[in-house]
């Protein structure tokens, strides 16, 4: 396959992040005289694409807003697992990395990622390994959380046997919630475990995850808890890091978090960080509803300018109209998220035509299959075998983990990058 030629700024020519594929997502024939463009069919679909204009004004929005409250942010990795996007949103101004697990951590790590908040905990003998050679490097700097005694006792005893120290964060939570500490009883067992390893695990902060509660009254109250405990354990010169670790923040509730840990007045004795990942790429479901919450809510987010763009798509053929009202689409469950909703016609365009155009607001995703989706359609639609449709989708992280190469379009839809995912 001929190599082809790109725009300034790109980081890796397009063959060789395609190099490792049995099939290419485009034909050779497509490269040898001109740049690949979905419009000319270069690429095979279906096939989820972001877009570099819409990437780009996410990345300075959010960092507008993080800015306004004198904040940091590390976005969770785990919705693209993508190296390249997580090196731009480092290099317009992030903390760090928010990662799940150890495998993850590890991938970042060899992309060049120097500081990782793994928001979850670190169990098991193989997982604290990774993390254990991963901190060799002494320019690494790691945190992962913990919410038992059992859990502390465990990492305690497997990094005093390495002769290493482990950053970890007291992580809160809520009855009926996921992880974290319920009650002051549960949070100073914790605590007791912690000062049996006073040489092996390091109290660096604070951590939450507020999305597991739906109305703001109860996860502001849950923020402010937060708030409290790191005033009471600073006071006791708990932190073995200066300064130290106070994170929230998922997709949907930024802003709340953003208000209540600004609202704390820790100044430079707390890294107030948060930690949204799909900001990046935004969605047209779940997390449109919360950003028209923040916009109508948030006096920062009013004043600035449009807010967060969906920048991710399934491209996708229509490949047979056996009804007068039914399309079958050649996309499925093994190609586009539908846990929070099916997608959604956005754009149609017929090859050959000049550009594509707006689907009508009637089509609409009944049902889909591994390989295929049924879109319900009124008899007479101007739509027909071979033409392709561009589909919005919700809730982005199980979108990004069905692809390995994401290609990235300009605004005229030709490819300028192509981004590679390791889930």
């Amino acid at each position: 396959m001929r190599e082809i030629k790109y725009q300034t700024g790109m980081i890796d020519p397009l063959n060789k992040a395609l190099g490792k594929l049995e099939a290419p997502l485009a034909p050779a024939e497509a490269a040898a005289g001109q740049d690949w463009s979905l419009l000319d069919e270069s690429l095979s679909l279906p096939a989820a694409v972001l877009y570099e204009s819409r990437l780009a004004h996410n990345l300075a929005w959010m960092r507008g807003f993080v800015e306004s409250y004198g904040m940091q942010l590390a976005p969770h990795g785990k919705t693209t697992m993508a190296p390249k996007l997580f090196a731009r949103q480092l290099a317009a101004g992030a903390w760090g990395i928010t990662l799940a697990t150890a495998h993850q951590t590890a991938a970042a790590h060899a992309h060049g990622v120097r500081r990782v908040l793994m928001a979850n905990q670190l169990v098991g003998r193989r997982n604290m390994e990774i993390v254990a050679d991963l901190l060799r490097d002494p320019g690494f700097e790691f945190f992962c959380l913990v919410d038992s005694p059992a859990l502390v006792d465990q990492l305690g005893a497997f990094f005093q046997a390495r002769g290493q120290t482990l950053q970890v964060l007291l992580e809160l939570g809520v009855a009926g919630g996921r992880t974290g500490v319920r009650d002051a009883a549960q949070q100073e067992a914790v605590l007791a475990a912690l000062a049996r390893w006073p040489q092996a695990l390091s109290l660096a902060g604070v951590e939450l995850y507020e999305g597991v509660l739906k109305e703001e009254a109860d996860i502001r109250a849950f923020l402010q808890r937060a708030v409290a405990v790191t005033r009471e354990l600073l006071a006791a010169g708990r932190f073995g890091r200066s300064p130290a670790v106070l994170s929230g923040a998922g997709s949907a509730w930024y802003d709340v978090v953003a208000e209540e840990f600004a609202a704390a007045g820790t100044g430079n004795a707390v890294d107030l960080v948060l930690r949204p990942g799909c900001y990046l790429t935004h969605d047209v479901g779940v997390y449109r509803a919360a950003q028209e919450r923040i916009l109508a809510a948030n006096p920062v987010a009013r004043r600035m300018q449009e807010g967060l763009l969906p920048a991710l798509q399934v491209w996708a053929y229509v490949q047979s109209m056996p009804e007068p009202d039914l399309a079958i689409i050649g996309m499925g469950k093994r190609d586009a998220a539908f846990d929070a909703g099916m997608p959604i016609p956005a754009q149609r365009y017929r090859p050959g035509t000049a550009a594509p155009v707006e689907a009508p607001s009637h089509w609409a995703v009944t049902g889909m299959m591994d390989q295929h989706a049924y879109l319900r359609l009124q008899p007479g639609d101007d739509l027909r075998v071979g033409d392709m449709i561009a589909f919005d989708i919700s809730h982005p992280c199980l979108t990004f983990d069905k692809w390995r190469h994401i290609p990235v379009l300009d605004d005229r839809l030709r490819v300028v990058d192509v981004v590679q995912t390791f889930f």
